[in-house]
């Protein structure tokens, strides 16, 4: 789910985007589907462990997602699970909470 080599295109001819579509001098944009996601239910939070971890000045999601599952391009799998969808969100001193279970965390995402 990092990426999207495996998901579909499609081409969007939406009237909403007509305007930026004439700036471009095109009639279409191909344009990747992208999964859509919800935030866990209480007891598919009680499912997963987790670990906290004290936001501190230099943090980075991408960072975290490479100490926990080895690759920081889950960085977002730790954002979705907090609610905080960019680092912006999160200040000094916040608790965030880590999936540790990164297959568990993305059945979850799958179940939906």
């Amino acid at each position: 789910m990092p990426n999207y080599a495996n998901s579909k295109t499609f081409i969007n001819r939406w009237e909403f985007y007509r305007f930026l579509m004439e700036k471009r001098g095109v009639r279409q944009v191909p344009q990747q589907e992208v999964p859509r996601i919800h935030n866990p239910t209480v007891r598919e939070r009680r499912a997963l462990q987790t670990t906290n971890h004290m936001w501190k000045y230099g943090d980075r999601y991408y960072k975290l997602a490479h100490k926990y599952y080895g690759q920081s391009s889950y960085w977002w799998v730790i954002a979705w699970y907090n609610g905080r969808p960019t680092e912006a969100d999160v200040r000094p001193g916040d608790v965030i909470a880590i999936p540790l279970d990164l297959e568990r965390a993305l059945e979850i995402l799958r179940a939906y």
